[in-house]
């Protein structure tokens, strides 16, 4: 594993830097879906300004997950560069977005339909940095052939251990395909804007959930873990809005 990356004098964690690709692939998924509706907006911005939202919501959601901890000390933990939650990444983006539809004058569920293909790509890209960093995001150990150990990460482990971030990248090519070709065809249809973030709310949620019974996160809620119940509560969500659009569109 290499969790950073040494140019010279130069540092690069290998986690930011996956993540900042992510950020710049999002951004070429979004100005190619504002296209394709006809929207006018900048791309750039809203990805820049969306991403750092994302990465403030998921820190803070991370560290509130053990609030005892993070009262205890709050600067060091608060300004660390490990640790980091998907949900909180969600919560985040989805305030920016909507406070940025506004600011560009798009509709909020528009806004939220053309940034799902991408924030799901995204997503993935940046978990490839989890892998190569080994920050602790991997699975429970396994005797599978595609198991890995992380002797060298920030969270080393000698064990083979399930290579989670792999699982949810690849899950998570699958969403941004799905999601980009709904998309399409619900412009096709002029389906009700909505479709689509409904959609990855269910989707992410799903993946997020089956894949946590072979994380290595601890159990809360009904021995469910923290990012579980946060799925549950993503796909739930999802649903409503998609049985809501569906009833509203049958209305008018």
């Amino acid at each position: 594993m290499y969790p950073f990356i040494h140019i010279g004098p130069l540092t690069l964690g290998t986690y930011g830097l996956m993540v900042a690709i992510g950020l710049i692939c999002a951004f070429f998924i979004l100005r190619a879906d504002f296209a394709r509706r006809g929207t006018s907006a900048d791309a750039e911005a809203i990805i820049g300004i969306t991403g750092l939202s994302g990465l403030a919501g998921s820190r803070l959601y991370h560290l509130l997950e053990a609030p005892a901890d993070f009262f205890a000390d709050p600067w060091p933990q608060l300004f660390s560069t490990m640790g980091f939650a998907f949900f909180g990444a969600v919560i985040g983006g989805f305030l920016a977005l909507l406070y940025l539809a506004r600011r560009f004058k798009i509709p909020p569920l528009l806004m939220l339909d053309a940034a799902s293909p991408a924030g799901a790509l995204g997503y993935g890209i940046g978990r490839i940095g989890c892998l190569i960093s080994g920050d602790g995001d991997y699975g429970i150990p396994t005797s599978l052939p595609w198991g890995m150990s992380f002797p060298n990460g920030i969270v080393p482990t000698t064990e083979r251990v399930h290579p989670t971030p792999i699982y949810e990248f690849l899950v998570a090519l699958v969403i941004f395909w799905i999601l980009w070709r709904l998309g399409a065809r619900a412009l096709k249809t002029q389906a009700p804007y909505g479709i689509v973030f409904a959609a990855y709310l269910v989707l992410t949620g799903l993946a997020r959930f089956l894949v946590e019974f072979i994380r290595i996160n601890p159990r809360s809620f009904y021995g469910l873990t923290n990012a579980q119940a946060a799925s549950v509560v993503s796909i739930v969500a999802g649903v409503i809005l998609f049985t809501y659009l569906r009833r509203a569109s049958k209305t008018t």
